[in-house]
């Protein structure tokens, strides 16, 4: 079996994805998550900013293809996998020994890795990022891979959790069912003192999960603070139930790369 066959490369695909879904999104959800829509403000960008935000615009929707999109993806991280250590490639939970990628251990290893490996990727991957305005130039790579690399290993490494009874077989907002999921605290671990202080839900709702794509678990936590999804979106249907979803999981729901 090659790397790219392994489960594991599945993984490090979806974080690679919702790393340039994310900046590829064709339309970017508000900062405060409201149910009301918001009134729409002028602009008050002086005439030089708003041709600048335009020309910015319209790169974000030229990478906004589905298709040339999950080409783009794939070509990523199929040109970036093979290159990182074979003992990173076969990462994976191990009760009895703690990962030596550990965040515990040392919290700057993932940029450390990334600054190493960025060394020994083919020049074609700088070149295509700088391309398409996701990196500045070949220094910026670090930078690009540390989150990706950290969310790889945190994920590989994880142990299975106590919902697993609970997961489902597709994401639950945009629907693919042939990419690896992650659970999704839908009352964020770290408000869950204040949920029980206010009041805001019963204890025995603390625990609930919501199993989705790499991407859409981002654009969750991109669309609203950790105490408006606690008030407002701490379910799936409510979550659905917004416009900015809706739009998202019908664009994300056609990023499809081929299959090997």
């Amino acid at each position: 079996m090659t790397p790219l066959d392994s489960e594991n490369y599945q993984i490090f695909r979806e974080c690679v994805s919702s790393a340039i879904v994310a900046k590829s999104t064709p339309s970017r959800p508000p900062k405060k998550a409201r149910r009301s829509r918001p009134q729409r403000q002028k602009s008050k960008l002086k005439p030089q900013a708003q041709e600048q935000t335009q020309t910015e615009d319209n790169e974000f929707q030229s990478r906004a293809d589905p298709e040339d999109l999950a080409d783009f993806i794939d070509f990523i991280a199929s040109e970036t996998f093979p290159s990182l250590p074979p003992t990173l490639q076969t990462l994976t939970y191990d009760p009895t020994t703690p990962s030596p990628f550990s965040e515990s251990e040392d919290q700057h290893a993932p940029q450390a890795l990334a600054t190493t490996t960025s060394h020994t990727l083919p020049p074609s991957i700088p070149d295509t990022l700088t391309t398409y305005a996701l990196i500045t130039d070949a220094a910026d790579l670090p930078s690009f891979l540390s989150p990706i690399l950290a969310e790889y290993i945190a994920s590989v490494t994880k142990p299975p959790p106590v919902w697993a009874t609970t997961r489902a077989s597709a994401c639950e907002i945009c629907e693919r069912d042939w990419i690896p999921l992650s659970y999704h605290h839908l009352i964020p671990r770290g408000v869950h003192a204040k949920v029980l202080k206010k009041g805001w839900h019963e204890e025995w709702m603390l625990n609930s999960v919501a199993w989705l794509c790499r991407a859409c678990h981002s654009f969750v936590h991109r669309m609203a603070s950790n105490e408006e999804l606690a008030r407002e979106w701490f379910t799936v249907d409510r979550i659905c139930e917004r416009e900015d979803v809706r739009v998202w999981a019908g664009w994300v729901g056609r990023v499809r790369w081929k299959a090997r």
